[in-house]
């Protein structure tokens, strides 16, 4: 599949099911990939996976906080990037070792594009469920510490980030 992932998600749009539980960057997200029959899901995933890349930190950018470690669950060195900018809104940047198998490639470019411009405690507060309505209950049950790793440390940058403005009040 040639198409970039801009395309991708702009044929998220057709049939969109309105979900105030997500963000609707991710929501049109979610619904392109329930309207795909499975092989083209997967398909899609790989055509996510390939603009991984996308997702780096540009040059001239400015983050609020940098998290690169390797984890246990995965492959390869993971890098998050936590920018607010002053309307409160995040902005996330990712960077993957080559080792990174790609349905976490694939996760990092959906989470990166489907969460930009939410606040941290919506991202924070953000249900784990769609990730199976995405990747398909299959992958799931195979890969599932890998599937939920990328938003599982999104996540943790955004507490700690939400930790530190409290803690920035209180002093």
């Amino acid at each position: 599949m040639s198409k970039g992932c801009g395309k991708l998600d702009e044929a998220g749009t057709a049939e969109t099911r309105s979900d105030e539980t997500y963000p609707a960057k991710l929501n049109k997200i979610i619904n392109l990939f329930e309207s795909l029959p499975e092989d083209e899901r997967r398909e899609t995933l790989v055509s996510y996976a390939d603009n991984a890349k996308k997702q780096e930190p540009r040059e001239g950018e400015n983050f609020n906080l940098v998290d690169v470690r390797k984890d246990e669950e995965c492959m390869d060195t993971v890098g998050v990037y936590l920018h607010v900018d002053e309307n409160g809104r995040a902005h996330i940047r990712m960077t993957l070792g080559p080792e990174v198998q790609t349905l976490t490639r694939a996760m990092t470019a959906v989470l990166c594009k489907g969460l930009e411009g939410c606040t941290p405690q919506e991202i924070l507060d953000l249900p784990s469920d769609f990730v199976t309505r995405i990747v398909g209950a299959e992958l799931v049950r195979i890969r599932s510490q890998t599937i939920y790793y990328v938003l599982t440390r999104i996540k943790s940058i955004c507490k700690v980030y939400l930790d530190r403005q409290r803690m920035a009040r209180v002093a």
